[in-house]
């Protein structure tokens, strides 16, 4: 705001609010605080108006805590809001301030955070109540200002973050006059409407292009004719720009991708490929073989698919079998007490190396074993990796072991899955285990045990399994990759152009302040 020479300066505003202070201590109306040292040279955070004056906070608030008030005492059908370290926490049926109050948090995450009370309302001890003189500061430009102020860049290095008196009182601040307060005031109620305004704008775009975008991908996964997945596609295509711009659209273009890839719709079919009902016998015989030679052992019968337990029609190439039916073995990882670790020890996979379906394969621990344990929980090359052990939302995510040269095992929360052909077969599964039906069944299957969700074998032997000719998944397999590239960049792109955006508004807003 522009400055008005006929205002009143505010080093006499600040005169007069220290007489306000003495007088009021000594009627014992208020405690004296520990006076501060002078604001030196070299502390000024910044060059304010002839007309203002630099202070500290204690020149010009005081703070107390607010009264203890545990959560089973609030009343359940009370209407006065509780304040505490991060605004209202609840509701009650008393009051221990009547008149709009300044609160700011003293203790939690939100320490620091500012708000104003409405006029009755019970402030806890998890938060200050603010005195100032209101006849020469208006509430409402000192919430601005202390919302603009770091308070908790003070705030003890302890596991609980917590503020005091002794932590904020020597924060400096620009004070202006009276009626420059409130023309100050108007303008921020102003341009926060309209910031309120613009955030709605984007929302409602926002929410739009997500809408349009999941019906864009709907209709391309419905699709049942070659020619109406080409005319849903180059719509798609024709709009990317439109469709495409936020991180969350590209989520959901990643997510369309997997399913396009399982369903048979991602890579053409060839009439020459070996159909997946010769493949799935070959995977018979050969298990068969081993089990004769009791390399493994007879797996349990797997239940038979019901007609609706797909909901896609696949190509007549491919066939639609249960996970089991396609694995060596399966087994579930090594646990060991934590005096077994040691950095001397054999490299092992914990849930937190399968990220986005990849392995991770930096920060490994280590952990000393026997000759036999290696050899047991040894992976190799083609193994999938699976979360035995998670949050519901993670468990059962999944990457593929790529050749490595040293001996890697893993822990006891994730299960190895082993398959008899190990070409792409693995990374084709992989695929299939990001898919929307799967992860469904992971999530929903799953035994929620201590806020952690499990699975078992079993429950990954009954994977349903729509399974390609062997070449065609080495088609889906480098599609996906090639696919997700793309998405990878594009990514990069929304993100480079965001900063962009926000640089630019940076160098807007400074040049606002400057002028």
């Amino acid at each position: 705001m522009p400055q008005d020479s006929d205002d009143e300066p505010a080093a006499v505003l600040l005169e007069k609010i220290r007489t306000e202070k003495e007088k009021l201590v000594k009627e014992k109306k208020i405690k004296r605080i520990k006076q501060l040292p002078p604001i030196e040279d070299d502390e000024i955070p910044y060059e304010v108006p002839d007309s203002w004056v630099l202070c500290r906070l204690s020149e010009i608030i005081q703070i107390s805590s607010g009264d203890f008030l545990p959560s089973h005492n609030m009343a359940k059908d009370g209407s006065i809001p509780v304040f505490g370290g991060n605004g209202i926490t609840g509701y009650h049926d008393q009051y221990n301030v009547k008149e709009p109050t300044l609160v700011i948090g003293r203790v939690g995450f939100y320490c620091g955070s500012v708000h104003i009370t409405p006029e009755l309302a019970w402030i806890t001890d998890n938060a200050f109540s603010t005195y100032f003189s209101k006849s020469h500061i208006d509430l409402k430009f000192l919430y601005w200002l202390l919302k603009g102020t770091d308070l908790s860049i003070r705030d003890n290095s302890t596991a609980q973050p917590v503020i005091s008196g002794r932590k904020i009182y020597p924060i400096i601040v620009g004070l202006p006059p009276f009626q420059e307060q409130k023309r100050i005031v108007a303008k921020v109620d102003q341009l926060m409407a309209l910031c309120d305004e613009l955030e709605a704008r984007q929302q409602k775009k926002q929410e739009s292009r997500l809408h349009l975008n999941s019906a864009a991908l709907d209709r391309l996964l419905t699709a049942h004719e070659p020619d109406e997945f080409a005319h849903h596609w180059h719509r798609i295509c024709d709009n990317f720009d439109l469709l495409y711009g936020a991180p969350e659209t590209v989520g959901e273009l990643r997510k369309a991708i997997l399913q396009l890839a399982v369903q048979g719709k991602l890579v053409r079919q060839d009439s020459n490929d070996e159909p997946a009902a010769v493949l799935l016998e070959k995977i018979r015989a050969e298990k068969e073989r081993l089990v004769k030679e009791k390399k493994i052992k007879v797996a349990k019968a797997l239940l038979p698919i019901k007609g609706d337990e797909w909901p896609y029609e696949l190509p007549k190439e491919w066939k639609l079998v249960r996970l089991g039916e396609l694995v060596e073995s399966m087994t579930n990882g090594i646990y060991k007490p934590s005096k077994y670790y040691s950095d001397n020890g054999i490299a092992y996979f914990r849930m937190y190396n399968i990220q986005r379906g990849k392995i991770n394969y930096l920060n490994l621990k280590r952990m000393l074993l026997e000759d036999d344990e290696i050899e047991r929980y040894r992976l190799v090359s083609g193994d999938l990796l699976v979360n035995r052990v998670n949050s519901r939302e993670l468990v059962g995510k999944a990457g593929v072991i790529n050749l490595f040269e040293e001996s890697l095992i893993f822990e006891s929360k994730n299960i190895r899955v082993r398959f008899i052909i190990c070409e792409e077969l693995p990374e084709y599964i992989n695929i299939l285990f990001q898919t929307r039906e799967v992860r469904e069944v992971f999530e929903g299957d799953a035994k929620q045990t201590c806020g952690q969700a499990s699975i078992s074998q079993p429950q990954v032997a009954g994977i349903i399994t729509p399974l390609p000719p062997l070449n065609e998944q080495k088609r889906i397999v480098a599609k996906v990759d090639q696919l997700m590239a793309l998405c990878d960049e594009l990514e990069v792109k929304i993100e480079q152009s965001q900063t962009d955006g926000e640089k630019l508004m940076e160098a807007v807003v400074g040049e606002m302040i400057g002028a």
